[in-house]
């Protein structure tokens, strides 16, 4: 079965997209219209891109001690995507964009990432960096900033980590101070000089557009001087690889950000990594050191404002996890039905008179593709359906706005934590159905592995996700978007309960939605937070687990109604049901076991010492 039919059957028959058209935001469209989108970058995934997957991972970025070089192919890639729109995608058409449903936008995006991700620049961090300012910024910012970076001249990148803070951003100690008497009345924004070293940039510089606009959060100091402890003192600033004037043009002025190394990495090493020094004196700039940079919003707010970007990044390395997995899925399955080794049991034993078989009609192969493909398009509905919660927050009714918000807020640990974990499986098991072959660069499945790795820890770790889901998710509103996502999930039951081929599974489902529920009981019951979040990692196993299981049924329901209709490609819609099956049978079981130590607040862990390893 063919990616297309699989996404198209995601976005038309499961998530209606069609009704979209009748919002006004999205009345000039149609399902031709959205298939144009698609058949562009489908063709250019397949031709700028997928050729390039191999070249962009051994060709890795160096730099000559002035620039950072990249193969021609990754400036030809983003050069494509830039001109296709993409960019701009979901924007209004005042500033160049296509007002494309935001799900749709990213089910074409999922073609890129599952070409070649490392190639072209990675045009989502430069989308987000630009929304964040559609957002946040000031008019005059979107112009300057924003729009270039819609129109492909700028792209962006996300200056968080410092070398000594990791992921601690209270501990950032990056300083933004005043520039000047008149530093309020820049026409582009408060303008700051900033201090400080931002490590694991992802683009953070390049040759593949004009400039590079770097967000970057800093800490404008107390009237003392001092840095205000914790998140309350981080402030948001665009920092501009080369100044702009007014008009968007350059003015010539090389702004005092320098590169200090390239950081050389497991994977996507298409995409050059840095480590930046802001306001070292490399390139002093309007007489004096101290890379200039224009307050996003209002002092001490950044991080308000970051998590615009955080959030969308989170889902894009969902989405990117995914499709690395996905790739992975369809390369085993290729190699399985072309690779003859053993042959069929039978009662007597093998005959070795007989041919050999294609391995994927041995069980155990079939076994590890089906856990792929549950693993894989189980999460490419999750990230679709977190899409459609965007499209609905923006142009729903009031009351279908907010709660796709709430929800959104409670699955996007989820949509971010879970394909990079079990869609990297997906690509471990695509290398054991290769074999000893899986191994070898002469197939592509282990870079899949490789670039897919990267995804555990791109936007935060699977124990920081943990953290902010039963720390701050769960008990959020007093458990508001907690018992908004029962219900979301129980009415999926009550439809599955009637049809005899699901109800088993949505009795399974909501013996798993009870657990969890009863386990975020017990593991806040002592209020005491060193006791709950012991163990946020197993609770954001079983939780994901859970949301994979309601998202697998509900699809299942789509695929069950389309089959008894007699509509629909019966082999496509077969093998949803088959994953569904897969899933619930190999996969929902495991949370029992996650739980356990949940509920019980199991010691374990928190109680070693250090001097015991």
């Amino acid at each position: 079965m063919s990616f297309r039919q699989t996404i198209d059957f995601l976005l038309y028959d499961w998530l209606a997209v069609d009704a979209l058209q009748a919002r006004s935001r999205f009345a000039d469209h149609s399902r031709e219209t959205f298939a144009s989108v698609m058949d562009t970058c489908e063709r250019l995934a397949r031709d700028k891109f997928a050729p390039f997957n191999r070249l962009a991972d051994t060709e890795e970025p160096w730099f000559d001690g002035d620039k950072v070089h990249l193969p021609q192919a990754s400036h030809d890639a983003a050069k494509a995507y830039a001109e296709s729109g993409m960019l701009a995608a979901a924007q209004d058409y005042d500033i160049g964009g296509m007002q494309l449903p935001c799900v749709v936008e990213m089910a074409a995006n999922s073609f890129f990432s599952k070409a070649g991700i490392g190639v072209g620049g990675g045009g989502l961090l430069t989308s987000g960096n630009a929304n964040l300012l559609m957002a946040h910024g000031t008019k005059l910012q979107q112009e300057v900033f924003a729009k270039q970076e819609f129109a492909g001249r700028f792209s962006g990148t996300m200056c968080l980590s410092e070398p000594q803070a990791g992921s601690s951003l209270s501990d950032v100690v990056t300083r933004a101070t005043p520039d000047g008497d008149d530093f309020e009345h820049d026409p582009l924004g408060a303008r700051y000089r900033l201090r400080g070293n931002k490590m694991w940039i992802s683009n953070g510089e390049h040759e593949l557009t004009e400039n590079i606009v770097h967000l970057v959060l800093a800490k404008i100091p107390g009237p003392d001087g001092k840095l205000i402890p914790g998140t309350k003192g981080i402030s948001l600033f665009i920092v501009p690889k080369k100044l702009v004037g007014t008009d968007g043009e350059l003015t010539g002025e090389r702004n005092d950000v320098a590169l200090a190394g390239l950081n050389h990495k497991l994977g996507y090493r298409g995409i050059p990594n840095t480590l930046l020094n802001f306001g070292e004196g490399k390139f002093p700039v309007r007489g004096s050191a101290g890379a200039i940079g224009y307050l996003v919003g209002k002092p001490h707010e950044g991080l308000r404002c970051m998590f615009h970007m955080m959030n969308e990044a989170r889902i894009a390395v969902g989405l990117g996890a995914t499709m690395l997995g996905y790739a992975g899925y369809e390369a085993s399955l290729d190699y399985a039905k072309t690779r003859p080794q053993g042959r069929p049991m039978g009662v007597s034993g093998k005959d070795a008179a007989k041919p050999q078989i294609p391995i994927i009609q041995h069980a155990d192969v079939k076994r590890m593709l089906l856990a792929q493909k549950s693993y894989c398009e189980g999460a490419l509905a999750l990230e679709l359906y977190c899409a459609r919660l965007v499209d609905e927050q923006h142009t729903g009714t009031p009351e279908a706005s907010r709660d796709a918000a709430l929800l959104l807020e409670m699955l996007t640990p989820i949509a971010k934590s879970w394909p990079s974990e079990w869609c990297l499986e997906a690509n471990s098991l695509a290398i054991q159905v290769h074999g000893g072959y899986g191994y070898t660069r002469d197939f592509p499945v282990e870079q899949y592995w490789r670039d897919n790795r990267l995804n555990m820890i791109h936007e935060g770790t699977h124990g920081i996700q943990a953290l902010d889901l039963l720390g701050r998710k769960v008990v959020m509103q007093e458990g508001a978007g907690l018992a908004l996502l029962a219900r979301s999930v129980s009415a999926t039951i009550e439809r599955a309960r009637p049809v005899p081929a699901l109800a088993a599974h949505a009795n399974a489902l909501a013996a798993a939605l009870e657990h969890v529920g009863s386990a975020t009981r017990a593991a806040w019951s002592t209020g005491n937070p060193d006791e709950a979040l012991a163990n946020a990692t197993p609770y954001l196993q079983a939780f994901g687990h859970t949301v994979l299981a309601w998202m697998w049924l509900d699809v299942a329901l789509c695929a069950r109604r389309q089959l008894d209709a007699g509509q629909g490609d019966p082999a496509l819609l077969n093998g949803q049901l088959a994953a569904c099956t897969y899933f619930f049978h190999y996969e929902l079981p495991r949370i029992a076991a996650w739980l356990k130590v949940v509920e019980t607040r199991d010691a374990t862990c928190r109680t070693m010492d250090e001097a015991w390893f």
